[in-house]
């Protein structure tokens, strides 16, 4: 197996898949790695809504697909593109063989009487969120799956509240689309370190 270095450089995000269904113990594999990622009081904050059904895929890319369509509009996208873009969302989402709706509860987080630090605790819940999904798509990768992470749902958390069920102190943060790839995208670019290292101050 690779070494984590390599897993890491040369993960990609693949939006385009092959049809052949992925073995629940693979799904449970991934799943197995972000259980183990780090968070901010061992909170595991992380909650997974895995779907594989065609029917329950499609319903719910329509109906974040109409939630993104009304804000095109506010955005004065002409109807042609929007037709496209919608289209295109519907085709991605729909065509991965799973989807894995990636959520954040706030049941083990620290509770405070100000907003400050409950805001805090929020984000420190999110990074605990993405840390888990960082798991998911290196083991992912790992395995021999592609992975991208899409952060639709924070755009319209009611709607795939209504769709998956999810109670409403759930807050849906991201989907991963999932399956055996069908491209190999080429290395994007990445700022060097001197663009984005600073050592002992800022200066």
């Amino acid at each position: 197996m690779c070494n984590i270095l390599e897993i890491i450089k040369s993960r990609r995000s693949i939006r385009k898949f092959r049809p052949n269904p992925i073995p629940r113990e693979l799904i449970e594999k991934i799943l197995e790695a972000a259980r183990w990622a780090p968070s901010a009081h061992n909170a595991q904050p992380w909650r997974f809504v895995v779907i594989r059904d065609y029917q329950m895929k499609l319903k719910l890319a329509k109906a974040m697909a109409e939630a993104w369509r009304r804000d095109l509009i506010k955005d004065g996208v002409s109807i042609d593109q929007i037709s496209r873009l919608i289209e295109e969302s519907v085709r991605v989402f729909t065509s991965a063989p799973v989807l894995i709706v990636v959520c954040l509860t706030m049941e083990n987080m620290h509770r405070y009487p100000d907003e400050r630090r409950n805001k805090v605790e929020y984000i420190m819940a999110v990074q605990s969120v993405a840390a888990a999904i960082q798991n998911i798509l290196l083991s992912a990768h790992a395995l021999g799956l592609g992975v991208c992470w899409k952060c639709a749902p924070l755009f319209c958390p009611d709607v795939v509240r209504y769709v998956l069920k999810i109670p409403h102190n759930i807050d849906p943060q991201a989907i991963l689309i999932i399956g055996y790839p069908y491209e190999k995208p080429k290395p994007p670019s990445r700022l060097s370190l001197e663009n984005i290292v600073h050592y002992e101050t800022w200066n």
